[in-house]
């Protein structure tokens, strides 16, 4: 059986009421899962918001809090799964997280931002350091980071290593110099010098503090760009993932072998 999924990223814009933002999640997944989406991704901090400030703390919650269930709920339903970024308290501190819930009804799981991106995210948050986080989906397995460590090489080559075919990366890529660099060509090399597929998705438009990127995009093993939403407004743009089509890229760019390869042992 070969191994493919239709994977879908909502690129979000940033301006609207916050307290929309899980309803429109929703919606957004009713419309993926109708043009046969198996999975959706939607950006970093996706429920709250980026820009609400020292307010993430407060509408910070849990893995298993009324967020959570609200959209396990919704993904039985609908019966699409999802990634989203929120912002996540735990007993001991506040992190940038991603969450993946699934259709039929496992477990979520849980990534924690490894890398946290100026004063703004650290006067608020915790980072964790370098981790890896990977769960297997429709023969596929996916690995999560968060937009400033898919900027980091090792750390996706990380998650290659340990056997991710697809890296998805929900992301406030702000409008900034460099920022058009980083979406359009930085994410392609990671998905090519890997041999994996990288889902890219980022808010749009502007809140009260940040104007983002948008350019959200679905990379393919050979660095082709599969989808991609433009710099502004809200999109939601699908490809389909299926690692056996890029059999010849692999054999051509063997990176990940001859790593291998070389190690002691």
């Amino acid at each position: 059986m070969i191994a493919a999924m239709e994977l879908a990223l909502y690129q979000m814009s940033a301006d609207t009421d916050p307290r929309s933002r899980p309803q429109r999640i929703i919606d957004a997944m009713a419309r993926a899962r109708s043009v046969g989406a198996d999975l959706m991704i939607a950006p970093e901090l996706a429920l709250s918001g980026y820009g609400m400030g020292d307010a993430l703390r407060s509408m910070a919650q849990s893995a298993n809090g009324p967020w959570v269930q609200e959209l396990q709920e919704a993904a039985e339903g609908i019966g699409i799964s999802l990634v989203a970024g929120f912002p996540e308290r735990t007993r001991e501190a506040y992190h940038i997280s991603a969450i993946a819930i699934f259709a039929d009804g496992r477990d979520p799981v849980v990534y924690r931002k490894g890398f946290l991106y100026e004063t703004y995210e650290k006067d608020i948050f915790t980072a964790v350091g370098p981790n890896t986080v990977t769960f297997d989906f429709e023969g596929v397995r996916i690995g999560m980071l968060i937009c400033f460590d898919v900027e980091f090489p090792e750390c996706v080559r990380a998650l290659a290593l340990e056997g991710a075919d697809l890296v998805v990366a929900p992301t406030a890529l702000p409008a900034q110099p460099g920022s058009p660099f980083v979406a359009q060509n930085v994410i392609p090399v990671r998905a090519y010098e890997n041999q994996i597929f990288v889902a890219y998705c980022d808010h749009a438009d502007f809140d009260d503090r940040f104007t983002y990127q948008g350019l959200s995009s679905i990379v393919a093993p050979d660095g082709a760009v599969l989808a991609s939403a433009p710099e502004t407004g809200e999109a939601l743009i699908t490809a389909t993932i299926e690692p056996s089509a890029y059999a010849a890229s692999r054999r051509l760019n063997p990176y990940l072998q001859e790593w291998r390869d070389a190690q002691p042992g």
